[in-house]
Parts: C-alpha cells; structure tokens; sequence
C-alpha cells in the first residue's frame, strides 16, 4: 500500500552517519553508521563503523516534506552532493533478481525497501522517537539505493541514462592541464561498501581524480563500482577520445631535465 499524502511528516539524511546503535527486528547486521577518514598509509578514504551516540550537532541532516511532489528516489538523486545518481526505475528495483544478496549487506532491509518504493512501513521500535527511526531507515535507505544503483548503471537503461549526465557535464572535468577539460565518469575502487569513496575517470589519461565537490568525495564507491566506465565507452564506443599523447616535460633553463 502506497503512503496516504494526507500523512505528513519529515524524512532525513545524516550524512556524517552518527546514530544509535539497535539491532534490526530481523537482522544482527550492525547500524550503517560509518564516516570518510583519511588512512595515514593510504591516500584512500576508508569508511569505518562508528559506535557513538546520536548527535546532530555535527550531522549534515536533510529532509524529505511528503507534501513536495515526486517520489523518494527523486528527492534523492535531486540533493546537493548527489549529481552522480540517475533514478533507478521503479520496476528495476521491484524485480527480486536485481536485489539478490543486498539483504544480507544492508540492515532494516525491508524498511529500506519501502522507504524508497515509497510504501507505508511500521515503526521500527516503539522505544525510538520520530527523528531516531527517520535516521535509521533514511541511512539504510541510501546505501541499499546506492547499491541497486551500481547494478543499474550496468544495464542498457542505466548506462543509457547515465549517457545524458555525462553529455551534460555531470560528473565533472579532468583537472589534468593537457586532458583540455575532459569529460569524466565516476568510479569506485572497490565493489566492496564501505572501503573507498567515489573517483572520477578520464578517458582521455585513463587515471583517477577526487570529484570538485566535498559533498561527493563522501559518497561511498560502491554506489558505482569498478565496471561502469569501462562498460559504458565500450557500449559507447564513438565517445572514448584518443588516449593523451602530451605530457609535461620539465625544464631548467630552457632544458629538459633528464630522466635518471
């Protein structure tokens, strides 16, 4: 059954992921509290679980009015930070096969589901209050939709909805002086959530750079995973430049630095 529009209250995202710890009514899988950290031995982010109590006082929380029109994926994909998603097809994400495994990587499943389906759910604990439970559902919510949405982009549909973000510049430039602003396309690292967060991809240098905006260098890489922009310029194979012949060439005084 669909939400009766009458019934309103508000939605959020936390995205810096703090909130208590409780246990799913069917499942032991731990809250997806996690943040974006800097590894001293690696220049990767790495995600970790956090253990701490709920505060938003340092939570970037928004919020979703059910009086606004559109669905929940729209919301979603429409947020500051999340210019890389495109909206996963209803039907896509109804078909069982394509969410085969995903219960077991993301707690309060079901209600994830139906958050983003935008079908009525009941509460998750009556002990909990409005915001707690909107937190919960919200952030499980987000990485169940992230993960659909990297076996999504690897379909016809996906890829070819993806062909109109990356037409218009969506997912950014590369910041290399001799790529001259090339198009990219976001990738993740890892297939695994949770290890790595988003990159982009130029075509042109076939090497990876940090997105322009502090919003997306949080996004998880497993939103995308390792296939998309291989599978993409091969489905498109006519808007794959040629790889960049130019490099750099230092120089001291009008001479060019010998290699050792």
């Amino acid at each position: 059954m669909h939400k009766d529009k009458g019934d309103h209250h508000e939605r959020g995202v936390v995205r810096s992921r703090s909130e208590p710890t409780l246990k799913d009514k069917s499942s032991s899988i731990p809250s997806t509290s996690f943040a974006a950290i800097d590894n001293n031995n690696n220049d990767n982010h790495l995600f970790y679980e956090e253990e701490s109590e709920t505060s938003c006082e340092d939570s970037y929380v928004r919020h979703f009015d059910e009086e606004e029109d559109g669905s929940w994926i729209s919301w979603f994909c429409n947020q500051k930070g999340n210019e890389f998603f495109c909206e996963v097809d209803d039907d896509y994400i109804l078909d069982d096969f394509n969410r085969s495994g995903l219960r077991n990587q993301v707690p309060f499943y079901d209600y994830a589901l139906d958050l983003i389906l935008d079908v009525e759910s009941s509460d998750i604990d009556g002990s909990l209050n409005d915001h707690e439970q909107n937190s919960l559902i919200e952030s499980a919510a987000e990485m169940l939709y992230g993960l659909i949405h990297a076996r999504y982009i690897a379909t016809n549909k996906g890829i070819s909805d993806m062909l109109e973000k990356y037409r218009n510049f969506d997912f950014g430039r590369c910041p290399r002086v001799n790529c001259n602003k090339q198009r990219c396309l976001p990738v993740g690292e890892s297939d695994i959530p949770r290890l790595t967060t988003v990159k982009i991809y130029c075509p042109k240098c076939e090497d990876l750079y940090s997105p322009q905006s502090r919003h997306q260098e949080q996004i998880d890489g497993a939103y995308f995973g390792t296939t998309f922009p291989h599978l993409f310029f091969l489905t498109y194979g006519h808007l794959k430049p040629q790889k960049a012949s130019q490099n750099y060439a230092p120089k001291i005084f009008g001479f060019k630095v010998h290699k050792e």
